[in-house]
């Protein structure tokens, strides 16, 4: 097994970054984040012409016949730009799910016709995936809510496990709710006796634990950008005629930080190849919290620029944060990594 980056992967990086840098700028998501959050027509081109909402589904089935590692760099570019589009709700997380059951709705899933979201909450985890729902199904109809569905406001299809079962429903709405992170809004479902049609059988835990896989790349891709444009930063900014960059605490900061990305690129590469309960534990437990702090370092050494609206930091920021308690929070995957090496906490809470 290989963390480096493959050929195929570095030019599919290559086309989705060209991309990005002309159809999403920072400064274009901040001009249409409170109007209009997801970018639906650069979805369709990512979709179309680039053929990422396949990447996971195998070329019998419409797909383009990628792996993780491609998917996973994919995440990267995305995390990179904070791109307001449905990759990770409908192209890894639905499409994940409804692999197994080989069903139609995967071919359009793939040409990028049909946008899906998983309806789960985006707060439920591997160890917790039924929290935020109180969906129950009677005769294929389902009834019940789920609250913080990522990608339910854009979807086509919203995917409904219930106990063990998968079901497609359509024509459901979903109300937006506040969302800390602007770039991705989070919505409540409600279904009253809706019709589902059940697709087949879900392991949802298994899902969740290929999606936060895959999260930790986004992190990474955050982490990046913030690391990158807080060095561009700190060489032109200068104070008592020297670039803030030469003092000595900012360069101990900023390659601590350097070296959490490092770290962190290992993660994240780790649990996209080898997507183990144990890698992916790892990954989210490191990569959420470096996300987090590479864009508070950004924030902060960014000065005065950097506390205000029209800087796009506080994107990163809020997509940090937001990702940091979706899919199991880094406590959440500590715990796991605890009993799955053996090693438990202290007994009665003893630190």
């Amino acid at each position: 097994m290989t963390l480096l980056y493959s050929e195929v992967e570095e030019e599919l990086r290559a086309s989705v970054r060209a991309l990005l840098a002309d159809r999403c700028p920072p400064a274009a998501v901040l001009k249409r984040v409170e109007s209009e959050p997801t970018d639906l027509d650069l979805w369709k081109t990512l979709a179309g012409e680039i053929g990422v909402a396949g990447l996971l589904i195998p070329e019998e089935l419409g797909g383009a016949g990628a792996g993780a590692g491609e998917a996973g760099v994919v995440l990267e570019e995305l995390g990179r730009a904070v791109a307001p589009v449905p990759f990770l709700t409908s192209a890894v997380l639905a499409t994940r799910a409804l692999l197994p059951t080989r069903d139609a709705l995967l071919g359009e899933l793939a040409e990028g016709r049909r946008t899906a979201a998983l309806a789960v909450s985006f707060a439920a985890s591997p160890y917790r995936p039924g929290r935020g729902s109180s969906v129950r199904a009677e005769g294929g109809r389902l009834s019940g809510t789920v609250t913080g569905v990522a990608g339910a406001d854009v979807a086509d299809v919203l995917l409904v496990p219930v106990d063990g079962d998968l079901y497609a429903v359509e024509g459901v709405a979903a109300e937006v709710v506040p969302s800390l992170d602007l770039t991705r809004p989070v919505a409540t479902v409600t279904l009253d006796r809706a019709e589902g049609r059940r697709v087949g059988a879900c392991d949802l835990a298994a899902t969740l634990r290929f999606g936060a896989a895959l999260l930790a790349s986004e992190q990474l891709g955050v982490a990046e950008w913030c690391l990158e444009t807080t060095l561009a930063y700190v060489k032109e900014r200068h104070q008592f005629a020297r670039p803030i960059g030469s003092f000595q605490a900012i360069k101990h900061r900023l390659a601590d930080l350097w070296l959490d990305v490092v770290r962190a690129r290992a993660a994240a590469r780790n649990a996209v190849a080898d997507p183990s309960a144990v890698s992916v534990a790892v990954a989210q437990a490191w990569n959420a919290g470096v996300a987090v702090r590479a864009a508070e370092e950004a924030l902060q050494l960014h000065g005065g620029i950097g506390m205000t609206w029209e800087h796009p930091v506080h994107l990163y920021l809020k997509r940090a944060k937001s990702a940091e308690i979706a899919l199991g929070t880094p406590g959440d995957h500590r715990e796991a990594l605890a009993s799955l090496a053996d090693v438990p906490g202290p007994e009665g809470g003893e630190q």
